[in-house]
């Protein structure tokens, strides 16, 4: 499980991130090891999971956060649709659970949902674990919270990564990816810089539970 006791690693480039990733997958049979991957909105942590993907192989496999956004109708009847995103806007219980199976049934297929984001809602069972698969990297913003039920995630992490990078820069691509789905240029600044930077400091408080600090820029 993830812990830092100590300093943790630093990691400033794509090799050395694709190497920590490598020496985790030399396993024993049976095993499976899950990375979470933390970051604040925009730090770049699907682009990174793709990138390991290509360079790992069919032996890793992403498992994302956001599949367990709480659906829109579940945030309007809730009062939280201005703030989807927030940590109470998620199944964190029911992220922790998929974990755990994720974690001990080796030897099954494990579907998950994924988030489509030209929709704006999770797709059930669109994503699969495979028994071939040894690396789960799990995404998200929370995965080191301990408030809003996300507790039990960090004890099913084998090691958590925490990516940083300059916030200017992540704001900006936050801005263009909201505008990309949808929202008028000043709707997605708006967005950006108010309800994701509300989350985006809740995130930046979990930094120092990490085992790696990942500085690509």
């Amino acid at each position: 499980m993830s812990r830092s006791l100590t300093s943790p690693t630093m990691l400033t480039s794509i090799e050395a991130v694709v190497s920590r990733a490598r020496s985790l997958m030399t396993l024993t049979s049976g095993e499976r090891k899950i990375v979470g991957l933390i970051g604040k909105p925009g730090a770049g942590k699907s682009t990174l999971s793709a990138q390991l993907i290509e360079q790992l192989g069919d032996q890793a496999a992403i498992l994302n956060m956001d599949g367990y956004h709480l659906s829109n109708l579940a945030l309007r009847e809730l009062g939280r649709a201005d703030r989807k995103g927030a940590p109470d806007t998620f199944d964190a219980l029911g992220f922790t659970e998929i974990l755990k199976r994720v974690k001990n049934e080796v030897n099954q297929h494990i579907y998950f949902p994924v988030f489509d984001r030209s929709i704006e809602e999770s797709i059930a069972a669109q994503g699969v674990i495979t028994p071939q698969v040894k690396l789960v990297i799990t995404e998200g913003n929370y995965l080191l919270r301990i408030e809003n039920n996300w507790g039990g995630v960090k004890e099913l992490l084998d090691e958590s990564w925490f990516i940083e990078v300059d916030d200017q820069i992540r704001i900006a691509r936050l801005v263009n990816r909201h505008h990309k789905f949808g929202k008028s240029k000043a709707d997605a600044h708006s967005w950006a810089t108010g309800s994701d930077e509300n989350n985006a400091r809740i995130v930046a408080k979990t930094r120092e539970l990490a085992d790696v600090i990942i500085n690509l820029s």
